[in-house]
């Protein structure tokens, strides 16, 4: 990892992506307009999409609708399953721009790896393509495990600025985040507050925010960011949007990271397992 500043992190090629994120995961497209409009008003500037959410559409036409500064987004997009291929992923990258009404993203990435299907070397291999075009600032994977990584950074010419995977304390990852910041990718977390199936309600994390006086998604969201781990928290409730990204005023002691690490058992997995993982 190149460098950090207080409210971002800068990726592998120099690109520096805002540490917080607004994650659109099953937003639907008629509310992602007020999700967009209260977030952009409390600072956030990465919104998080993907072409199997139906809501690219949505996002482009609220930030249009904005005015914002498009040097000041940060534009996230992902390729889906069925797209894999070389010219599969250049036709996919397209219609997402279309759909988003931008000139280029700042992070496209593979969604899944799909290894059942050996195809994403050459999925990979256009995703380069259009980075050196310039239709994209920075590319990635989502969802890849180690062997997946170590495979793709055998042949390939650029280096992935982020992996984004399912992480929280119930899941934390400490293999795979460690052979990330080895190779200079940046772990992206989605589903960062464990979905709130009861990890919100864990009585070690109440215990750590009542200490703080923060909430629970509070000390989660800085038990990441301490672990230099970047999160999309994807909320539809302004006060949650809000409350996901005052986590800068604040830091846990060594004690309580300690005891945020034991919560769960740490294989906690509530998404699907990226080498089984095949819907297109």
């Amino acid at each position: 990892m190149s460098g950090q500043s207080p409210e971002a992190f800068t990726l592998n090629g120099g690109a520096v992506m805002p540490r917080i994120g607004l994650g659109l995961f099953r937003v639907p497209p008629e509310t992602v307009a007020s999700c967009v409009a209260t977030a952009l008003g409390i600072g956030y500037r990465l919104f998080d999409t993907a072409a199997s959410y139906g809501n690219e559409e949505a996002l482009g036409r609220a930030l249009g609708d904005s005015r914002a500064a498009r040097s000041s987004l940060f534009i996230t997009s992902k390729l889906w399953n069925s797209d894999h291929g070389y010219s599969n992923a250049l036709r996919a990258l397209q219609k997402s721009l279309d759909k988003l009404r931008l000139d280029y993203l700042d992070l496209y990435l593979i969604h899944w790896p799909l290894p059942m299907h050996d195809r994403y070397i050459e999925t990979w291999s256009a995703l380069e393509r259009i980075h050196a075009e310039g239709l994209v600032r920075t590319i990635g994977v989502s969802n890849f495990e180690i062997r997946h990584l170590e495979r793709l950074l055998a042949g390939a010419s650029i280096v992935p600025a982020v992996n984004q995977v399912e992480l929280h304390p119930g899941f934390p990852r400490n293999k795979l985040r460690e052979f990330c910041m080895q190779h200079g990718i940046q772990v992206q977390a989605w589903s960062p507050l464990g979905q709130g199936r009861g990890l919100l309600d864990d009585s070690t994390v109440r215990r750590v925010a009542r200490r703080n006086r923060r909430t629970p998604a509070q000390v989660v969201l800085r038990w990441h960011l301490t672990r230099r781990t970047a999160v999309i928290p994807k909320s539809v409730t302004p006060s949650r949007i809000r409350e996901n990204i005052l986590v800068d005023d604040f830091e846990l002691s060594d004690g309580d990271i300690e005891a945020l690490d034991g919560v769960g058992s740490g294989e906690d997995r509530l998404g699907p397992d990226p080498e089984t993982f095949d819907v297109t």
